[in-house]
C-alpha cells in the first residue's frame, strides 16, 4: 500500500494524521493492512483499504467501560485478552473522533517507550507534539529514584520475613 492509499474516508485519514504526530509514530503495512508503530511496536491498527473506519487500538485503562460502547469488540486474534479493543464505523457513519483521539493516546501511551510517553506529560490527546530534552529538575529527580527504589525493595524484604 502507498502513502495515502485507504484513505478514502475522512475520518480515517484524521485519525491517521493524528496517530502520526506522536513521537517516533510511524506508518507500516504487515499483512497489506495499515497499521501506526512506535520502535517497532503497533500502536493502533487501521486495517485494509476500505471506505469503513474501523481501528484497534490497546486500552489498559479504559477497556471495561470502552467494551461497553455498541460499536466496540474485543480485538481477535487472542488480542483482546490483553487490553486490545476494535471499533468500526460505517462509510456514512460519523465516528466520535474525540474520543477516539483519547483513545490512540491511551494506546500509544501503553506501547510506547517511557522516554517517548514522558515527552507528553501534562499534554492532552489533543496535540501531541515532539518530545523534549529533559530539563536539569527533570534529571537530578531521575537520579535518586534508583535510591527510592532501594529503599522500597528493603521495606519489602522486611515486611516478608515478619510474615515467615
Amino acid at each position: 500500500m502507498a502513502e495515502g492509499k485507504g484513505m478514502n474516508n475522512p475520518h480515517r485519514r484524521a485519525l491517521r494524521d493524528f496517530a502520526l504526530g506522536y513521537p517516533g509514530a510511524h506508518e507500516d503495512f504487515p499483512w497489506g493492512e495499515l497499521v501506526l508503530k512506535v520502535q517497532g511496536k503497533v500502536f493502533v491498527f487501521l486495517g485494509t483499504d476500505s471506505d469503513e473506519v474501523g481501528l484497534s487500538i490497546k486500552l489498559p485503562q479504559s477497556n471495561a467501560a470502552a467494551l461497553m460502547m455498541p460499536f466496540a469488540t474485543p480485538t481477535g486474534y487472542g488480542l483482546g485478552k490483553s487490553g486490545w479493543v476494535s471499533v468500526r464505523f460505517g462509510p456514512k457513519e460519523k465516528p466520535p473522533l474525540a474520543l477516539l483521539r483519547q483513545w490512540i493516546d491511551e494506546s500509544y501511551r501503553a506501547v510506547a517507550p517511557k522516554k517517548l510517553v514522558a515527552g507528553l506529560e501534562g499534554k492532552g490527546p489533543e496535540k501531541p507534539t515532539a518530545v523534549k530534552k529533559a530539563s536539569a529538575a527533570k534529571k537530578s529527580a531521575a537520579a535518586k529514584k534508583p535510591a527510592a527504589r532501594k529503599t522500597a525493595k528493603k521495606a519489602v524484604k522486611k515486611t516478608a520475613k515478619r510474615a515467615r
